[in-house]
């Protein structure tokens, strides 16, 4: 699969939390980076876009060669780079997952405020799974999401923005129990578990993204793509090493040690 993203120098999100999640769940990952970022536990230090020849350059070398069997996109930016990744998934017949990303753990903006409407006009509606959590939501829709009838409500109107699937993810809406729910224009399929109290949290998003893109480039059914990745990334969090002094990385390898 091809993931176009920016990098993570700390390793927990981004490009570099992608291809691990990805690799930990039986995938090929296959890279387009959109720029790289300085950051750690602590924060994100500086943003560095890269040009959009070598963006999709990048993308092209891989889909001309390798091929993909999805394409999750990240971190774009821009208006200019989310108008050249969405002509890019347009030439592909593979699903695109969508992963909104518009603020850095640390607070961070990783999308510039002109580029949401662009975003809402030209990913979603090339979304086969498109991953907000609630304040993405709530920049995508104008809705707000403080419970799971407003993940609900959110997850309706981005369906109706042409969304053929979204998964709102409930790790910013208060209370025990991390609630996601997964909309289709069928139904609905709620995953939930006890909130795991942590400050390793750091590329949560990115992962379960990723886990989910991994599932749908092996062939899997959407809602057993989903159901994996979201057990995948529980783990991750309950399992994470607790590295650096601010917001740390999940534990994307304990899939590894398992199987050992």
């Amino acid at each position: 699969m091809l993931i176009i993203a920016g990098s993570d120098s700390g390793g927990g999100a981004g490009i570099q939390g992608d291809i691990k999640a990805v690799t930990m769940l039986g995938g090929y990952a296959a890279t387009a980076i959109t720029a790289i970022t300085v950051q750690n536990t602590l924060g994100v230090h500086g943003v560095y876009p890269l040009p959009l020849d070598l963006i999709e350059a990048q993308a092209r070398a891989v889909l001309d060669d390798i091929g993909a069997d999805a394409i999750k996109t990240g971190m774009l930016g821009s208006v200019e780079v989310v108008e050249c990744v969405a002509a890019l998934i347009d030439t592909s017949a593979a699903p695109a997952i969508v992963d909104p990303v518009m603020i850095a753990k640390g607070g961070a903006s990783l999308l510039d405020e002109r580029a949401i409407d662009t975003v809402r006009r030209l990913m979603i509606p090339r979304a086969a799974l498109l991953t907000p959590n609630a304040p993405e939501a709530e920049a995508l829709t104008g809705l707000r999401v403080e419970d799971v009838d407003g993940q609900r409500r959110a997850g309706e109107a981005l369906l109706a923005l042409g969304a053929r699937a979204v998964l709102m993810k409930g790790g910013h809406v208060p209370g025990e129990t991390v609630i996601d729910v997964l909309l289709t224009p069928t139904g609905e399929t709620l995953l939930e578990g006890p909130r795991v109290e942590t400050t390793s949290t750091h590329g949560t998003g990115c992962t379960l993204a990723s886990a989910c893109a991994a599932g749908l480039a092996k062939g899997l059914p959407l809602e057993q793509a989903v159901a994996e990745a979201w057990a995948y990334v529980a783990e991750a969090i309950r399992r994470a090493p607790g590295l650096g002094k601010g917001h740390g990385p999940l534990d994307h390898g304990w899939l590894l040690r398992d199987r050992k």
